[in-house]
């Protein structure tokens, strides 16, 4: 069974909070989890102590078990310094996308030839 710390969604429309649980990754997001290991409330300050709530020996245990953090999960157990920090790279943000390519030569085709001429 592929085991997955991950977050349940709850709260209402624009409020979300979230739970931190163990489940089964066959499930859905939301759907039944074997445990409830924390919370998170994304609403909260960044700097308040209630954001995240973690119960770290259950989720010590799971992750010996083989469980799987999902990314926002690695990131909240980096944060409390039980998983080693991994580097993230995402070189293509900032690279403008296909259409933006085509027309900025499209511009730079069109400022080219009134000067050739």
């Amino acid at each position: 069974m592929a085991m997955k710390i991950r977050l349940a969604r709850g709260g209402s429309k624009k409020r979300p909070h979230y739970a931190i649980v163990a489940s089964d990754s066959r499930m859905p997001r939301d759907g039944r989890f074997l445990e409830k290991l924390g919370t998170y409330n994304p609403l909260l300050a960044k700097d308040s102590e209630d954001r995240v709530k973690m119960d770290m020996e259950r989720v010590q245990y799971w992750l010996g078990q083989g469980a799987q953090p999902t990314d926002r999960v690695a990131r909240f157990l980096e944060a409390a310094g039980v998983l080693a920090k991994t580097e993230r790279k995402n070189m293509k943000k900032a690279e403008p996308g296909e259409r933006a390519k085509k027309r900025a030569e499209e511009k730079a085709a069109k400022a080219a030839a009134p000067a050739e001429e």
